[in-house]
């Protein structure tokens, strides 16, 4: 027989499996020679107040062994060699995940990206930090697995209404991602397990009969009676076919083209901001209630925090425990910053980017005005904000990667930081009055955001924290337009905007969904 039971465990008991069996025993009552196995469902921590408890729902068998094999359900990707061709512009997570669902439903997908496979990429990462040059093509943007490959990981999502998110976690598990994500709350991967699992999914592409091109960049749509019938790459190559564009949120080349071929395309909001840099075991012992840290049972540390200022939202986004800041520029004469953990969590630093809710009707404020003047119905407006903001970056960074950069309280402050602490951030650091060049609007509503959170949270505002700019690639600054019903461009037929590039996802798993969506719409389509 099997029982489910919700447990509420101190964290040394939740990670001793003999030590739960024992709780089990004199807690619920089970006899201990009856119990044959204990499977974790579900994991959480509550860390609210001192003590820390685990939170676990476990299924207890007793009297029966728990089933053998895997703990993921299988996908079946049939041979789709000689189907009907789908065109997917782009290998993050929108596209691999669009891919896959393809050949579930017997089409043939044919992969385009950019930029390098996953493990040539890391050549071209890793020249940012030791030489400032950022290949336009290949960089912690561009490349097979798109942004999340080399920034994180992380699987948490809200979009569950929008498709099958248990689904995409099981592929994952299928091509070789930790079981762990399937029980825990907040389910992660790492940087340095991704690749792998990238990889995989490459290969199951293949062996399935679809293809995956590399550094091969689409121009150009190929439109015929107003419907898309296929792309132009840069190699010179026509293919034919639906296309699913999930270019990711910083392909600006892409927008441009798409904006002068005449596909609707709406301004969206972001958020703008920082990357916010504290010593991990600080956050430790804020997020634990314990000066000791979180000692040898418990994971780093992450935190949230949120407030509004002036009728926008303040908040941190993408929490980075135990990890790194890393330099996300796609090209020339940009300087902006994101964050990355590999799976151990252990680094001596954790950050989160910390920012500032900017919507389209913002860009009459005039601090953001006089960076981006206003151009009456301009979809690409919040995208030239964007590229102002980074180039400002990269000249106040000293015309490199190096990253303009405040202590936390001198930001809050408006003082000039006479040094700064220690940081991940490989490039490197340069001090900078961020709270003077920085737009008012994000920056007055930053400082007063920073001020409450070490209110509520005793120690997060501290001179051992660092403030980095620029984050700006928080989401797409463009919606591609599309129905509610085919998901296919509002103007186009056969185009299908899918993803974060397209403003429709936030993030690995979301994109993922919404890639299986699209090549559901693409399979109706061509069946119409």
């Amino acid at each position: 027989m099997i029982h489910t039971c919700s447990l509420r465990l101190l964290p040394r008991d939740a990670a001793d499996e003999s030590a739960l069996k024992k709780y089990l025993v004199r807690e619920k009552g089970f006899d201990a020679s009856s119990i044959r196995g204990i499977r974790v469902l579900k994991q959480s921590i509550d860390a609210r107040r001192r003590p820390v408890f685990v939170q676990m729902t476990v299924e207890v068998y007793v009297h029966e062994e728990p089933p053998a094999g895997p703990l993921w359900r299988e996908t079946v990707y049939p041979d789709v060699s000689g189907k009907p061709s789908v065109i997917v512009v782009g290998a993050g997570p929108g596209g691999l995940f669009a891919a896959l669902r393809l050949i579930e439903l017997g089409l043939r997908p044919i992969v385009v990206e950019r930029g390098k496979d996953v493990r040539r990429r890391k050549l071209d990462i890793a020249a940012i930090s030791r030489s400032h040059t950022v290949d336009p093509e290949s960089n912690y943007c561009f490349g097979e697995g798109g942004a999340g490959a080399y920034s994180d990981g992380k699987l948490f999502t809200r979009s569950k209404k929008r498709g099958n998110v248990e689904k995409i976690l099981h592929v994952l598990c299928q091509h070789g991602a930790d079981t762990a994500i399937l029980r825990d709350a907040a389910p992660h991967i790492g940087t340095d397990r991704l690749p792998r699992i990238i990889e995989n999914i490459r290969h199951t592409i293949l062996r399935s009969g679809g293809e995956v091109r590399f550094e091969t960049r689409m121009e150009r749509l190929l439109v015929e009676n107003g419907r898309v019938t296929g792309i132009a790459t840069q190699t010179g190559a026509e293919l034919r076919g639906p296309v699913i564009l999930a270019t990711g949120h910083s392909a600006r080349d892409t927008y441009r083209h798409l904006h002068a071929a005449g596909v609707a395309l709406a301004p969206k909001g972001i958020a703008v901001g920082v990357r916010l840099e504290h010593p991990a075991h600080l956050i430790d012992c804020i997020q634990y209630h314990d000066p000791r840290g979180k000692g040898a049972w418990l994971p780093t540390a992450t935190y949230s925090h949120v407030t509004q200022v002036g009728s926008r939202g303040v908040y941190s986004f993408c929490m980075c425990p135990g990890g790194f800041v890393v330099p996300s520029a796609t090209g020339p004469r940009q300087v902006v910053v994101n964050g990355m953990s590999p799976s151990h969590r252990s680094s001596r630093w954790s950050n989160s980017g910390m920012v500032v809710e900017l919507r389209p009707e913002d860009l009459a404020d005039p601090s953001l005005a006089a960076l981006a003047p206003l151009v009456a119905n301009d979809p690409l407006a919040v995208l030239r904000l964007q590229e102002a903001l980074e180039e400002q970056c990269w000249q106040q960074g000293g015309m490199r990667q190096t990253a303009p950069a405040q202590r936390m309280t001198d930001f809050v402050r408006g003082v000039s930081s006479r040094s700064l602490p220690v940081s991940s951030y490989s490039p490197g650091l340069v001090t900078s009055d961020l709270h003077a060049w920085m737009p008012a609007f994000v920056a007055d509503r930053l400082r007063e955001g920073f001020r409450r959170f070490g209110a509520s949270a005793r120690g997060f505002l501290t001179p051992d924290a660092v403030a980095i700019a620029v984050e700006t690639r928080t989401s797409a600054p463009v919606r591609i337009l599309r129905t509610d019903d085919s998901l296919s461009s509002l103007r186009h037929p056969g185009l299908f905007p899918c993803g974060e590039g397209a403003g429709y996802a936030g993030g690995i798993v979301s994109a993922a969904v919404d890639g299986e969506r699209c090549a559901e719409a693409a399979s109706v389509f061509l069946k119409g």
